[in-house]
């Protein structure tokens, strides 16, 4: 157990990382909080006014941990000194705390939109102000590492699928190729020349599709999907040409060509608003999944009805199925259940895509399911 001499220093060395901007008018004011930030053994940097502020922070390389700043200065007060911390990039997510009089309370207001993320009101005891400073960076820290935690595993759920998705296909046209190549063409049959190729097309077109899912979303991901949508929604009213267009693309890819889906649209159903090429490709989607995951023997269904002012689509299997505890994770991205015993094809973005699609249309995917009998995936969009 380390002595009290020895967290100290452990202590000591934790701030003399960390460094934090008080920017304050008042100059005796900026030295007390200097002081006291200083006798905690934090690293102080200080401006007398936003727009010195602004100054200190373009000198850093690395931005402080934290900014405490008073509202009222000359030249540039605090409010806007946070609405130019905000519109940099590189100092987005850096913690943000006022330091404001009582009397102050429409200031605090706007400061709350602008997304400050505490305030200390004047007069303030020492301690309060250590233990607002110390649960910022705090709170900041640890969002920091779940970031960082999620971010290695979408590098590690990349590398798993450019090592093994992108690998596969790429080895059957490279293979083919250099096989075409090696070969005079008089001297292969016209029964070898057409396995060749087909070969080479069967592993370009799973690049194809790969990479197409990888577009999708990152269109989802940024704002490009939400405007696409915007200028190219329209009434939708012609439901069954676009499963039915879903459905033929999706049977289309060699490894479930030999399965079948029929459709069931019911009657009347009311138009809604939509993006007919979204609503098919996350469509493509579920009947590709429908097949990856059930026996070419049983079929799939899809179809839509009307219920409850909702027009609902769905696409049904009678396949592997999904155990409860996994119906939250399917839907993230790269994502699958149990890729290594399985060995499933694709880059587990599927339902990510649905999930992005429905979002955009106001709706929402709903999942049934038993292990070992099927699953069903409704679209739920609201009907005009």
């Amino acid at each position: 157990m380390l002595s009290n001499i020895e967290l100290g220093a452990v202590k000591m060395m934790e701030h003399r990382s960390t460094t934090i901007l008080v920017i304050e008018d008042e100059l005796n004011l900026l030295e007390g909080v200097r002081n006291i930030l200083e006798l905690e053994h934090y690293h102080v940097l200080t401006a007398e006014n936003g727009q010195d502020a602004l100054d200190v922070l373009r000198e850093q390389v690395i931005p402080p941990d934290l900014i405490l700043s008073d509202i009222m200065m000359p030249k540039m007060g605090g409010l806007q000194l946070l609405q130019e911390v905000r519109r940099e990039r590189r100092w987005l997510t850096v913690p943000f705390i006022f330091l404001t009089a009582k009397g102050e309370r429409v200031d605090l207001l706007k400061a709350k939109e602008l997304g400050v993320d505490d305030y200390i009101v004047k007069p303030y005891d020492p301690v309060d102000l250590l233990i607002s400073v110390k649960s910022r960076l705090d709170r900041h820290r640890a969002m920091r590492e779940a970031q960082e935690d999620s971010m290695d595993g979408m590098k590690r759920s990349i590398l798993t699928i450019l090592n093994h998705e992108f690998r596969t296909p790429l080895t059957f046209v490279v293979a083919y190729a250099d096989m075409l190549n090696q070969y005079v063409v008089d001297q292969l049959s016209e029964e070898e020349i057409k396995s060749f190729l087909h070969g080479v097309s069967t592993g370009a077109d799973r690049l194809r599709r790969l990479i197409e899912s990888f577009m999708i979303l990152v269109e989802l991901e940024t704002n490009e999907a939400e405007q696409t949508y915007q200028w190219r929604k329209k009434i939708v009213t012609d439901l069954h040409s676009i499963i039915t267009a879903a459905r033929d693309e999706a049977l289309s890819r060699e490894a479930i060509a030999g399965y079948t889906c029929d459709i069931q649209v019911a009657e009347g159903i009311p138009g809604f608003v939509g993006d007919e090429e979204y609503l098919r490709r996350a469509l493509i989607q579920l009947i590709d999944n429908a097949a990856k995951f059930s026996s070419q023997e049983k079929t799939i269904l899809a179809g839509a009805e009307t219920r409850d002012d909702q027009i609902r689509i769905w696409v049904k299997d009678e396949g592997r199925g999904i155990p409860p505890d996994e119906k939250a994770n399917i839907l993230a991205s790269f994502y699958q259940i149990n890729r290594a015993v399985y060995e499933d094809q694709g880059a587990g973005a599927g339902l990510a895509i649905v999930k992005g699609v429905m979002h955009l249309h106001g709706g929402w995917l709903e999942i049934d399911s038993t292990v070992g009998m099927g699953s069903t995936f409704t679209l739920v969009i609201p009907a005009l």
